[in-house]
Order: structure tokens, then C-alpha cells, then sequence
């Protein structure tokens, strides 16, 4: 069995022992002694609450693609919420709630790409999307995938297999119409090329 490589991170050293405890007491976990390393594939974090210094460690771990954080946390506003998403923090568990059976089962769900929130912080992260959607996307002509009508369209048929000038014909478009929009899509998501466009699109669940 491959187990999931975990570090436990915590400024109390009671809290660190028995969060570490707990966690090694799951086949499925390997903890791993002192700071993450390239290998950790999740770091579980506990704090009294998200603070500034936190939020800063957090961001700079983000920034170098670290690995997805678990966050025990003694209280967390709903406000805070987008910006433990934006630190990477794919789960948050209230620490009363960080039992023997939840924070493994939130590791393993942060290994495997998933996320855990309580019901209040889901729902004002899904709020802050929908606003986000509302007012800053939809003038735009974008959606949530950053993709307009027109860009979707030309996605869709690359995903059915069509060429620069069927496109063309099936939209009425230039070819050079839809050569400009396929190099805006892929400039502007950083995509390498057409087919890893039409992944992204695949991905995001438009096409």
C-alpha cells in the first residue's frame, strides 16, 4: 500500500504531539518528521486563527506550488475563507471537530485533489463565486473558466476533431479570426498548446 506523506506544522508543541499522534495512528498516513519536503504530498496546520504571519507563511508556501494544507483552526471568520483557499488550504477543520477519524480522512481527501469545509465557509465561498461570476466575469463575456461564448465554440469543435478552416466555416468566422482566438485562449490560461486548450475546457466542464 502507497501511503500518503503528511507534515503536521504548529507553533504549540502540545498540539503538534497529538496531531501527529493521531495521524500516525492511520495505516494510510506516513508523517513526516519537521518542515515539509519535496515529497510531503500534505501539510496539516494548526492555529488559534488564521493571523497575518500565518497568512504570509502560507502564501509563500503557495507560491513555490507546495503542497494542498489541511488547517486546524480554533476560529476562522467566513471572511477568511477565500483567503485560506488562496494559501493553498484545501480543507478547514474546526479543531474540536479534528478527531482521530475526520483529519485523516481530510488528508486523504486533500491527497487525492479534494477539499473539506464546513457548511458556512462552503457556502461564502460559493457566494464570493457566484459575485465574482456576477460582476466582474459576465461583463467581460467570461465565465468562471475564463473562456467566452465565442471561445467555447471554437473549443468545442476542436474537441470533435475539426481543423482551422472547418471551424471557420461552421462558425463563419476568418481563419484568421479563429487562429486569433485560439492564441488569446491559450496566452491568456498559459495553455501549451490546442489540445492541452481543449483539456483545460475538458477540465472545467464547458465543452
Amino acid at each position: 500500500m502507497t501511503r500518503v506523506r503528511v507534515a503536521v506544522s504548529s507553533a504549540d508543541p502540545l498540539t503538534l504531539v497529538g496531531l501527529t499522534s493521531q495521524l500516525r495512528s492511520f495505516p494510510e498516513l506516513a508523517v513526516e518528521p519537521g518542515a515539509p519536503t519535496a515529497a510531503t504530498q500534505v501539510v496539516v496546520v494548526a492555529a488559534a486563527r488564521l493571523t497575518a504571519a500565518l497568512v504570509s507563511t502560507l502564501r509563500s508556501a503557495a507560491a513555490r506550488l507546495g503542497p494542498p494544507v489541511v488547517l486546524v483552526v480554533d476560529e476562522i471568520g467566513e471572511a477568511e475563507v477565500l483567503t485560506a483557499v488562496e494559501c493553498r488550504v484545501v480543507a478547514v477543520l474546526p479543531r474540536a471537530a479534528a478527531t482521530t477519524e475526520r483529519l485523516p480522512r481530510a488528508v486523504l481527501a486533500a491527497a487525492a485533489g479534494g477539499g473539506v469545509l464546513p457548511p458556512n465557509l462552503l457556502g461564502e465561498l460559493l457566494k464570493h463565486v457566484e459575485r465574482l461570476q456576477r460582476e466582474i466575469l459576465a461583463p467581460l463575456g467570461h465565465n468562471s473558466a475564463g473562456l467566452t461564448p465565442r471561445e467555447i465554440d471554437v473549443l468545442r469543435l476542436m474537441a470533435e476533431g475539426c481543423d482551422t478552416a472547418e471551424i471557420a466555416a461552421r462558425l463563419c468566422y476568418s481563419e484568421r479570426m479563429i487562429k486569433n482566438v485560439i492564441h488569446a485562449v491559450t496566452n491568456r490560461l498559459n495553455l501549451r498548446n490546442r489540445p492541452h486548450a481543449v483539456a483545460y475546457a475538458l477540465r472545467a466542464g464547458v465543452i
